[in-house]
């Protein structure tokens, strides 16, 4: 079976790499029942600090991006971060919350709204569109809330998710 390597032309890229600044990636799931989104902060060193969110109240696809946005965009806040770039691959929210495409959509104008509102809390805001295959991890994290089944009131702890560059058996035998 051949399988074409035209989305893997960016592998090894970090695309927040090229930033003197924090960066938010967001991204949304949805299925025939459940609704998750993924929001990462990325701190100026790479230290990532995931978010996965599973939403219980109707919402259209549109809106489910601007949760997830807002939702990252409120952690930054909260942690006193000054300077963001927001990276989605929702081009109708970047290019709505960036001024150059309009909406009269009734249930979309309140997240733009609160979304811009977020804004004026920071110094420096930058919004950069990227392909989905770019915004992978935010979309892993959403599709993980949206598929499992959470408790009803309970609170999941967080994923630790490490890279290792050798097998781990290897770090626990004795010189």
């Amino acid at each position: 079976m051949y399988f074409s390597d035209e989305e893997v032309s960016f592998v090894g890229e970090d695309i927040a790499e090229a930033y003197d600044c924090w960066g938010m990636f967001f991204d949304r799931s949805a299925n025939f029942k459940r609704v998750g989104i993924g929001t990462i902060l990325v701190s100026k060193i790479g230290q990532h600090y995931p978010v996965s969110t599973k939403l219980r109240f109707p919402c259209t696809n549109n809106m489910i991006e601007y949760e997830a946005c807002i939702i990252g965009l409120n952690l930054a806040i909260d942690i006193n971060i000054q300077e963001l770039l927001v990276i989605g691959d929702s081009d109708l929210l970047i290019y709505q919350v960036q001024g150059e495409w309009a909406t009269k959509n009734t249930k979309i104008l309140p997240h733009l709204y609160h979304v811009k509102g977020l804004i004026k809390r920071l110094t420096k805001i930058e919004f950069k569109h990227v392909l989905r295959i770019q915004n992978e991890f935010a979309d892993a994290l959403a599709t993980l809330s949206s598929m499992i089944q959470h408790p009803e009131k309970n609170f999941i702890d967080p994923i630790l998710v490490r890279i290792h560059s050798q097998p781990v058996y290897c770090a626990h035998v004795d010189e």
